[in-house]
């Protein structure tokens, strides 16, 4: 956001003792009057573009959530995005590595998930206000893809599947 002097802080050039054309005015009445939209509401932060909205919500959540697999980050944070279900389904998987570790001591199996970067996100409508996404995902081991659907309702989006491969 960028701030606009208004106008009656703008100097008068014409005044006298005002800077001549020639010189450098100063900081502060170089910024242009404050233009309102139409309606004379303030101009909105950015444009509404819902697949860039979902591709943005998909990589921060397959992110998280392959982070909760590394045992890096608590699954409650992945409580408001996620529906009870997926939610649950990724605290069994990560159970189960947790466990799998401890019990075997497998250095490989310490690796798995460890810096995992999401690579790349695809997303497609499916219909009004449900998305598909798949995302590319590459850790120390391996890469791997994800599958997500997004639901919008109350106007917060709500992961309902998540697959990881």
């Amino acid at each position: 956001m960028t701030a606009a002097t208004p106008l009656h802080a703008v100097p008068d050039r014409t005044a006298p003792g005002a800077a001549e054309p020639d010189q450098q005015p100063h900081a502060q009445s170089t910024t242009a009057p404050v233009v309102p939209f139409r309606d004379g509401g303030p101009a909105p932060l950015r444009p509404v573009d819902p697949m860039a909205d979902v591709r943005a919500i998909t990589r921060g959540t397959v992110q998280a959530a392959m982070e909760v697999l590394a045992g890096i980050r608590p699954i409650h944070q992945l409580a408001r995005r996620l529906d009870p279900r997926c939610l649950a389904a990724l605290q069994h998987r990560a159970a189960l590595i947790r466990r799998e570790i401890t019990r075997t001591g497998n250095p490989a199996l310490a690796r798995l998930h460890r810096n995992s970067t999401v690579r790349s996100v695809r997303v497609c409508e499916v219909r009004d206000g449900v998305y598909e996404a798949s995302a590319v995902v590459v850790d120390d081991v391996r890469a791997r893809a994800v599958a997500v659907r997004l639901e919008r309702s109350k106007q917060v989006w709500r992961v309902t599947e998540l697959v990881i491969g």
